[in-house]
């Protein structure tokens, strides 16, 4: 039997949506031919079907729901039938927050995300009948019944999901806090054990050593000065290692000397160290930051240089520090091999990881791109300057 052209349109939604959604009247005279038992199931798919199924006129005046849709909004089937579709689905609720990615259905005012919807995203807010408000999803199609359109609007109650993403959402913001609260934590533990060892240990370590050279002075045979020998030694040696451990907990050019003095400490010793030609660009006078911005920063610029030590195999480091109004740019680019993406969000990544932490603790953004070498990018607000007196 051939169906008529509408008909063919009504199955072929049917068969995209998984549900009938046409009123009684307008598809019983279509219909008949297949006869009553076809219509009874298509009917039941209607009737039973577990999303709200709202069908309306070109003037949104709703033709036919089913008992899902009346459900959700607290009112009786005869409620909503003739009821403008306006009472449910407000219009001043039912533009999305990014007209771009959506899609508008004639002039219903109804605006569903069709496509790239994420999760957290939804369509419109419905009411219910006792003044609620509902996140809902859903999609809308159309078909011409003599030349009018029709327009029928699935609809999915989304408020659990809602609740469990704004939980997450608040796990997540503090999970950011802990770690930022974290980070600072450990550098005042840091600070606070590196100036006890310089300043008890060390001072402990120095006055025995002067102590020891007034007795060498004293002693003219050879064993016992021998030995004294010895101790100085290893006194000078205990020294150097306390002053190293000391600076890699806490360097006391940020303290004496400020971030770029520290900046500047840090490139010598890397060259020193690992013999790879670094250069330092920065403008001291815009390097005077306060001491949480200014660890911060040294940290960030440490663990990348770290990384070049022991991943890029360069030859080459050119460090960059540019304040522009209440921003700092932060370049960090070596002539090494270069990250590879699937290394860039490796959980086993602690220091990518620390870095994206201390930038993101400050509100700032962090980007790492691999172009014939490493270049890290960071752009962090900083407070504004006070005016000089």
């Amino acid at each position: 039997m051939k169906l008529p052209r509408p008909l063919l349109s009504l199955l072929a939604i049917t068969a995209a949506t998984g549900v009938a959604w046409l009123a009684r009247p307008l598809l019983r005279p279509l219909l008949q031919p297949l006869g009553r038992k076809s219509w009874r199931r298509s009917r039941g798919i209607i009737q039973h079907a577990s999303d709200a199924i709202i069908v309306t006129d070109e003037q949104q005046s709703i033709l036919q729901a089913n008992p899902a849709a009346a459900t959700m909004f607290g009112v009786s089937l005869d409620d909503m039938q003739g009821a403008p579709l306006n009472a449910f689905i407000p219009r001043d609720q039912r533009l999305g927050a990014n007209p771009a990615t959506s899609h508008y259905f004639g002039n219903t005012g109804i605006h569903l995300r069709m496509k790239g919807r994420r999760a957290s995203d939804y369509a419109v807010t419905g009411v219910r009948s006792d003044g609620q408000h509902l996140p809902l999803e859903g999609s809308i199609s159309s078909l011409y019944e003599s030349g009018k359109p029709i327009y029928t609007i699935i609809l999915r109650d989304i408020t659990e999901r809602k609740q469990v993403q704004e939980k997450l959402a608040q796990s997540y913001t503090q999970l950011r806090e802990l770690s930022a609260a974290l980070q600072t934590i450990r550098e005042e533990e840091r600070k606070h054990i590196a100036r006890e060892l310089h300043d008890d240990l060390g001072q402990l370590l120095a006055t025995l050593r002067v102590d020891l050279a007034l007795l060498q002075r004293q002693l003219r045979e050879p064993g016992p000065r021998k030995l004294l020998n010895g101790m100085d030694e290893l006194l000078m040696a205990s020294i150097t290692s306390l002053r190293r451990i000391a600076s890699n907990l806490r360097p006391r050019a940020l303290d004496e000397g400020g971030l770029y003095f520290a900046l500047e400490s840090l490139r010598q010793e890397f060259v020193s160290h690992y013999r790879i030609a670094c250069r330092l660009h920065a403008n001291e006078e815009e390097l005077i930051l306060d001491d949480a911005y200014s660890t911060a920063i040294y940290r960030i610029v440490q663990e990348a240089l770290t990384n070049i030590m022991r991943h890029a195999q360069a030859t080459r480091v050119e460090l960059s520090l540019r304040r522009v109004d209440d921003l700092l740019d932060i370049s960090i680019q070596d002539d090494g091999r270069g990250i590879a993406a699937q290394d860039m969000d490796k959980a086993s990544s602690y220091g990518l990881i620390g870095m994206r932490e201390r930038v993101w603790a400050l509100q700032g953004d962090i980007s790492i791109l691999s172009d014939g070498g490493t270049r890290i990018m960071v752009r962090l607000p900083l407070p504004p300057r006070t005016p000089a007196p």
